[in-house]
This record gives C-alpha cells, structure tokens and sequence, in this order.
C-alpha cells in the first residue's frame, strides 16, 4: 500500500499545485484554461498517438474489454440517473448519471495508469476514453439539452448534430483512430516523428494535472450539495469499479490485465467535462461540481487502496 501511495501521491500533488496556484490568484483563469487546452489539444493526443501507433492492434484493443467496460458505463450512467429522477427533472438527473459514469480518464489516466501497466495501458485508456467520451458525452449531451420550443424533449437533430460534430473533432479521439490505424498497418512512425511525439507527449501528464487542479479551485462546494454528490461520488469511486470487475472478470473472463486496467480507469475521479457539459445545459451544475471536486479528493487516497487491491495481476505481460 505504501509503495502505491509513494506513486500516486505525487500525481495528486500536482492537482494541489495547480489548485493552490489559481486559489491563491497565482495565476489567472485565463492561463489555467490555456494550459487545459494545450494538454487536451495537443500533447495528450501526441501520447497516445506515439503509444497506439507503436503497438500492435491485437495488442492494445481487446473488443471483449471494450464493449464490458462500455456497457457497465452505461449501467451506472442509467441506474444514477433512474435514482435521481424522482427528485430532479430528466435533465439534471442525467447529468448526475453523467457524473457517476464519466472519468477523468483522460487527464490522469496516463500518468497513473502507465507508470503501473507500461505502455500496454495505453489500449485500456484508449477504450475507456472512446466509451466516456465518444459515447457518454454524446448521449448526456442529448438528454441534458432544454426542451424545445413546443416541449419536445431535448433539442432534437440538431442537439444530436452538435453532439455528434463535437466527438467526430475530439482531438483525443483521433489520435487514437490514428495510432489504431498505424498500429493495425505495421509501419510504425518515422524516427522523428516518433521523437517529436513523445517530447511533446511528455508534457501531457504534468499540464493536465496543473490544469485540473486549477480548473478544481473555481469549484464550490455547498452543505446542501453534499447528499446529492456523496451519491455519484459512492457510484463512481465504488460500484463503478465493482461492477467493471465483474463483468470484465467473472462474467467475460478476460486476462487479469484487462480486468484490472478496467477496474482502475473505473476508479478515476469525476472528469471535469461532467461539469463543463451540465453546466451548459443548466442541468444540476452545482451538484455535478461538487461531485468533481469531493471525488477527485477522495481518489487521492481511494486509488492507490483500489491499485493495491489489484495488484497481483497489475504485471505488464
């Protein structure tokens, strides 16, 4: 336990410098939204790209992960938000479901993930963010839009449109159809190519971690908020990765590799995006907030107890 805590402790460190830094007017939101944009636009989608090209298919996508860990998603993305429905309307309920079931897979997947499963994990983070992202995004998107103007639920095509249009440009996304698509070929990437990638992908971890951190100081938290978030906060960090291990493991009996990658993406804090698309949609934005900020704090201890637990199959094959 102690030597997960020495390897995630750090990581969670640097969300603490980010939020002391923005807490304190350091700096101002401005440059944390530009850091944030930096990390997502440019050198997380190089880290992938680098690790999906240079492996491969077989080796990094595992359909079997991938549809297990999707469908448990949206089991906990649906059983949230059916829970929430009798106190809210569809639209907030939908954005605590979104809260339960999306992670920061993105933003601390890498940096924590890679560092316990070498870079074989970057086929779990691939699969976790197409499901979180490509797929959560998109449908709570939908079901948090307004009604239409004569109450037609949602906002119609042209919600699902601007869902859509926003995943098909998700500059992560396409980085990793693109590393998938050069890791499936067998050419590899040139030798420079390769080197540019990963000096520009290095900065992927430490950007996102600062950005996050600043992203969490803006966030407030309200006693009255508190119940509705223990809830996602109890379903992300606990059923979430419960339910994944059963799947992935009892139920589809895939290699331990594959069940405990899932169940320590399962394990991320509430990603930022959860708040940043509720708050859009004007659908239970405080609640979602606090979700972020009370999860991520207690991931800081919550991970490295779920990383210990799976650690005799936590070994890069």
């Amino acid at each position: 336990m102690i030597a997960f805590l020495a390897l995630c402790l750090p990581i969670f460190a640097v969300i603490g410098v980010g939020w002391g830094a923005a807490r304190w007017r350091l700096i101002q939101p401005a440059m944390v939204d530009a850091v944030g944009a930096f990390s997502f636009s440019f050198a997380l989608p190089a880290l992938l790209l680098r690790l999906m090209a240079a492996q491969p298919l077989g080796r990094t996508f595992e359909p079997g992960f991938f549809l297990g860990y999707l469908a448990a998603c949206l089991t906990i993305f649906f059983a949230v938000m059916a829970a929430a429905l009798p106190w809210r309307r569809r639209g907030p309920a939908s954005a605590i479901g979104a809260a339960a079931a999306m992670g920061n897979v993105g933003y601390l997947g890498p940096p924590l993930l890679l560092p316990l499963l070498g870079e074989r994990g970057a086929g779990p983070i691939a699969m976790s963010i197409m499901s979180e992202v490509a797929v959560v995004l998109a449908l709570g998107s939908l079901l948090m839009a307004p009604p239409g103007p004569r109450g037609v639920p949602g906002a119609g095509l042209r919600t699902m449109a601007r869902a859509l249009r926003s995943v098909a440009l998700n500059p992560v996304l396409l980085s990793i159809v693109g590393g998938a698509l050069v890791g499936a070929s067998g050419l590899g990437l040139p030798g420079p190519l390769e080197r540019f990638l990963g000096f520009l992908g290095g900065a992927a971890g430490p950007t996102a971690l600062f950005a996050l951190g600043g992203t969490l100081a803006r966030l407030r938290i309200d006693r009255g908020l508190l119940v509705v978030a223990s809830g996602a906060v109890l379903a992300k960090l606990a059923a979430y990765p419960l339910l994944v291990w059963l799947v992935l493991g009892p139920l589809l009996q895939l290699e331990p590799f594959w069940v405990h990658a899932g169940v320590l993406l399962a394990a991320m804090p509430t990603a930022s995006n959860a708040f940043v698309m509720a708050q859009r949609n004007h659908a239970a934005a405080d609640e979602v907030s606090a979700a972020v900020l009370f999860s991520t704090l207690i991931a800081a201890l919550a991970f490295p107890a779920t990383a210990w637990l799976a650690a005799p199959a936590v070994v890069t094959p």
